[in-house]
Formats: structure tokens, sequence, C-alpha cells
């Protein structure tokens, strides 16, 4: 039976020091980095993403990266090359289906080079679409059906839709964010189109890759206070100028915008609450989100938690010894 190409994962909660410690294994291990965030990969969306900062200048802005590999485009952060990050406009469409299409491509190209591929984020079902080579229902958007659903959350609030949602697709709760618009309204999509829950068409294939996936396991005290600290450092770094920026280019309906860091601020910026009620709600809403992706993360057996980067440099180690 042939071996199958190996692959380092790395997964944890917003502000674990996932971007850290795979910077550190690239330059150990001669590796790459895939970004496996579902807002890195918008173009504009640096600070309110905690992107990493591109070497090209200090406000992360590199790049038009092209999937067709062209010899100088790319992202470069500490001199490690990252794949997947600004790639589509925030008012583009971009579902799971097609990161896991852009993530096999690039991974494999890594893999060609003779590289070492790192993925690494927090965002599960991208994981796991590529770990777990997920298979998902093949249903194309309805444009009337999505304009509906998006009249419904003006009308009645997204809280109303997921709820919906959960009506038809108990499971749900397990995959998707209930303060993502755009997951609640695809699953809702797939669910009323198919008339069959959007959970159980979500399949396993056969995997690609030998996959080592470690899992960077913080207190929870002290992943509320880098949380604190990294908000304040947002904050700091401009994050009501980037969302002003992006409002006056795509507009309050984007739908990006209604995510984490930027709806808070956008709340700011159009009077509803004060700068300190944002910033409070962001840390009251990150946290909240940390929770959920330990939840999911934890459900996977498969991965193996650590406390310090030595720890999980030792299992690399260990695990790229065994391929030799």
């Amino acid at each position: 039976m042939k071996k199958k190409p190996k692959i380092i994962v790395i997964v944890g909660p917003t502000a674990s020091g996932k971007s850290s410690l795979a910077l550190k294994v690239a330059k150990k291990f001669n590796g790459e980095i895939i970004s496996a965030d579902s807002r890195q990969i918008y173009r504009g969306m640096d600070i309110g993403t905690a992107k990493p900062i591109s070497d090209n200048n200090s406000t992360a802005k590199s790049k038009v990266q092209n999937l067709k590999f062209k010899k100088n485009d790319g992202y470069f952060s500490g001199g490690i090359r990252h794949y997947l990050i600004d790639i589509r406009e925030p008012d583009q469409e971009y579902s799971v289906g097609q990161y896991k299409k852009d993530a096999i491509k690039v991974i494999n190209r890594i893999i060609k080079s003779g590289k070492l591929p790192i993925l690494v984020g927090g965002t599960g079902l991208y994981i796991d679409a590529v770990v777990k080579n997920l298979k998902f229902p093949k249903v194309k958007g309805d444009k009337k059906l999505r304009a509906q659903l998006e009249e419904e959350i003006k009308r009645h609030g997204l809280n109303c839709l997921f709820q919906k949602l959960l009506n038809l697709d108990p499971e749900a709760a397990n995959f998707v964010d209930p303060k993502n618009p755009r997951r609640v309204i695809r699953a809702l999509e797939v669910a009323l189109v198919s008339k069959k829950p959007f959970s159980t068409q979500r399949k396993k294939g056969e995997p690609l890759y030998d996959a080592l996936q470690i899992g960077i396991s913080v207190p929870p005290r002290l992943l509320k206070e880098r949380i604190r600290k990294r908000v304040n450092q947002m904050i700091k770094a401009g994050l009501e100028e980037e969302v002003k920026s992006l409002v006056e280019k795509y507009g309050l309906d984007c739908k990006t915008l209604e995510t984490i860091d930027y709806r808070e601020i956008v709340s700011y910026l159009q009077g509803k609450i004060s700068l300190n009620e944002a910033i409070g709600q962001i840390n009251k809403n990150t946290w909240r989100y940390a929770k959920r992706q330990m939840t999911w993360f934890k459900k996977n057996k498969e991965i193996n938690w650590v406390k310090d980067q030595s720890s999980a440099l030792k299992l690399i180690r260990k695990f790229l010894s065994l391929s030799k």
C-alpha cells in the first residue's frame, strides 16, 4: 500500500498561539503554511482577523495571491510563504467546498516542491474538509431563496434564522457558527433546496494525507487575558479605520462585516453603542467563539493536545522520523 504524504495540522481557539507555532515549525522543518481561517481569505480584513503581518509592508497587504502559482506571487510572513490569504474580496462568495479544492491544490504543490505542508487555523470545518476528505452536498445557490433569508435576518434577526435551521437540522448546532450569517444561510439553503439536513449530507472520504494533528491547549483564564490583549492591540492598530474603509468600499450590507470584530465596530460607527461598549462586546463574543472552537476540536480524538511549543516540536520530530 502506497504511503500517504505527511502534513502537519495545527489547531486551537483564537489567540492560542497557532500562528507563532506554525511559523516556528515551518522554519525548523522546511515548511510552508496553509491558512485555515474563513476570514483571512478576504483582502482588506487584516487587523480584525489577526492576519499574519506581511513581509511586504506593515499593514499585512501583499500582492494578490494567484492559485496558478506564478513565480513571484504569494503572501510571505516571517520569511515563510503562506497560502489562502487575501484570495477574495469581502463581498465575494467562498464556500468550504471551494476552500477544500484550493487547499488540496496548495498542499500537493508544496509536497511536490519537497517542502512540508503545515495547515493551520481555527475554522474547524475547513480543517476537517481537508483532513477527513469531507464530501459536501452539491446544491447550487438559490439567489431568490438567499434574498428571502437575508430579508428575514433584517426583519427578525440572525438568531431567529438560526433557530429555523435547528428545527430542520438539530445537528447543525455542532458545526454552524450561529453568529455567521453566511454559514447559517448556506446551511439553511441546502436543507430547504435538497429537503435533507445539511449535516446528513457531509460524508468522509478516504484520507488523502497522513496528518499529525496538534492542538494548542490554553487554560481558560490565560486565554481570556490573551483575547483581551489582542482586542486592545487591534484597536490601537487601527481597527476602527479598517472598518470605515471596508464600509466605504463594500457597504453595510457586506456579509463579512457581520462577523466578530467588525459588526461591533460598525455598531459603534452607527452611534448605537460607545467605543468602550464595542470593545466589551468584541471581548465577550470572541470568548464565546473560542469556546465553540474548543467544543468542535475536542470531538476530534485524533488531535494531540500540547501546552507548549517544545512539546509540539517533539511530536513533529517523531512523526517525521517515522517516514524515513
